[in-house]
């Protein structure tokens, strides 16, 4: 049997590098567009992102941090979420920069603000795949003991769905057409998708 390295994550992990987020991934990025309630855009991205529910479709992000995208989305209880793509990596990583509040960082990136459908903020032009989201509920993370930490979750509805037509074959949208960004390990890991990876097993009857 191979050896275990065990550790107590309060303690440390006495490694070079934390290996949660390299354990937990690849991991979908929420790039999350938001506006202040000054009229302030702002787009910045999120990898711990995800699907929460089906009907009604409910997405959500954590923020490590009372971050403008939480304040901005506390002020008006509204978002976008864009799919970060290969072709658009260097935008996406151009947005994680920590810049003032009163930055856009649609601008900084040399994006395109769309105008959306059903709510304020805008969506990337440039990205695919795009949700309109209202919020549904802001929590305060806590630990174990039930003491608040640093961190954020941000639930909200899908309201709108916005779809590049390239991406639907007979109807069904093929995910490696669209060539997402996962976030990884490591200080500056990311993994990409393909055809050729993708395996199909059908649930049980």
């Amino acid at each position: 049997m191979s050896a275990i390295h065990s550790y107590d994550p309060k303690i440390g992990h006495g490694l070079k590098h934390d290996p949660l987020n390299a354990i937990i991934a690849p991991r979908p990025i929420g790039w999350i567009s938001t506006i202040s309630a000054a009229g302030v855009r702002n787009l910045a991205p999120y990898s711990f992102f995800n699907a929460f529910n089906y009907r009604p479709p409910i997405i959500g992000f954590s923020s490590t941090g009372w971050k403008d995208s939480v304040r901005n989305i506390e002020e008006t209880g509204q978002f976008v979420w864009n799919l970060a793509t290969r072709s658009l990596a260097q935008a996406v990583n151009a947005t994680s920069a920590t810049v003032p509040d009163h930055v856009d960082e649609f601008v900084l990136a040399g994006l395109t603000a769309a105008p959306s459908q059903d709510v304020a903020p805008p969506r990337v032009a440039e990205s695919p795949v795009a949700f309109e989201c209202r919020l549904t509920q802001l929590i305060r993370l806590t630990d174990a003991e039930g003491a608040p930490v640093d961190a954020w979750l941000t639930l909200g509805e899908v309201v709108r769905v916005h779809i590049d037509q390239a991406l639907l074959v007979d109807g069904v949208y093929d995910t490696a057409a669209a060539e997402p960004i996962l976030r990884g390990g490591g200080p500056a890991d990311y993994f990409g998708i393909s055809e050729a990876h993708k395996f199909q097993m059908r649930r049980p009857t």
